[in-house]
C-alpha cells in the first residue's frame, strides 16, 4: 500500500513574498468607505502598531502577541465586510506575490501525489480563496471570533495557528487522514514554524528570519527563495 505523504506550506513570507496583513492595509487604504463606513481606526491603534512591528521584527515582540494585537483589529466589525472584499483582495493583491518558486514546487508536489495543505496563523476569509484557487486539499488556519449579535469580538476562535500550534494541527490532520509525517515536506520561513519544520521528515525554509536561518544550517534544512 503506498505511503500517504503531505506538503505543508506556511502562507505569508513563503507562498506569498510579503506580509498578508501589509497587503490588506494597502486594500484598505484604497476602499476606505467599505472598510470604515461603520468603525473606523484609532490613531492610538495604528501607533502602538507600528511600534510593535518593529520590535516584532527585531525578535524582541512574541509571534503570539503580535498575532492578538493583528487580530484585536476586528473588534466591533462584521466579517462579511471582509468576505464580501475577499475576493478582490486576492485577484488584485495576493496573486501578484504569489512566490514563482514556491508555486513551481506547489506544482511539483500534486504531480507526485501528495496532499497539499495550506498552515497558516493567517485568516479563513482570504486563506479559503487561496486553497480553493491554488488547489489546495486542505486549510490550518486562525479562525475569528463572532459574538451573538454577529459583531467579530477581536478574539481567536480556537487555537491560534501559529508555534506549537501548528505542530499540533498537523498532527492531528495527519491522524485523521493517515498522512507519514516522516515521509511528508513542509515549508516555512519564520522561527515560529520550527515545530512544524521538525515534525516532517523533508523540511525547507523559505528567505528564512535570522533565527530560523541558524536552526536551520544547523539541521542541514535546504534553504529557499522565492524566485
Amino acid at each position: 500500500m503506498p505511503v500517504k505523504k503531505a506538503a505543508f506550506f506556511d502562507f505569508d513570507k513563503t507562498l506569498l513574498d510579503c506580509e498578508s496583513s501589509k497587503l490588506l492595509i494597502d486594500c484598505m487604504k484604497k476602499n476606505r468607505k467599505h472598510f470604515f463606513s461603520e468603525k473606523g481606526v484609532s490613531a492610538v491603534y495604528i501607533m502602538k502598531l507600528i511600534f510593535l512591528n518593529e520590535l516584532y521584527k527585531r525578535h524582541i515582540y512574541s509571534d503570539e502577541k503580535m498575532a492578538l494585537l493583528l487580530i484585536s483589529f476586528f473588534k466591533g466589525r462584521r466579517l462579511s465586510t471582509y468576505e464580501e472584499i475577499a475576493p478582490h483582495l486576492y485577484r488584485d493583491y495576493v496573486k501578484p506575490h504569489l512566490s514563482p518558486n514556491l508555486m513551481e514546487r506547489v506544482q511539483w508536489h500534486r504531480k507526485e501525489g501528495d496532499l497539499l495543505v495550506l498552515i497558516s496563523a493567517g485568516l479563513r476569509y482570504i486563506l479559503d480563496i487561496v486553497k480553493r484557487e491554488l488547489g489546495f486539499d486542505y486549510l490550518l488556519c486562525t479562525d475569528l471570533e463572532t459574538g451573538a449579535d454577529g459583531i467579530l469580538t477581536g478574539k481567536a476562535s480556537g487555537m491560534l495557528c501559529i508555534n506549537e500550534n501548528k505542530k499540533i494541527l498537523c498532527e492531528m490532520l495527519a491522524k485523521e487522514e493517515g498522512i507519514d509525517l516522516k515521509s511528508s515536506s513542509a515549508y516555512g520561513n519564520h522561527q515560529s514554524d520550527i515545530p512544524m519544520l521538525g515534525t516532517v521528515g523533508h523540511a525547507f525554509v523559505v528567505e528564512p528570519t535570522g533565527p530560523l536561518l541558524k536552526v536551520a544550517r544547523e539541521k542541514g534544512w535546504p534553504v529557499l527563495n522565492f524566485r
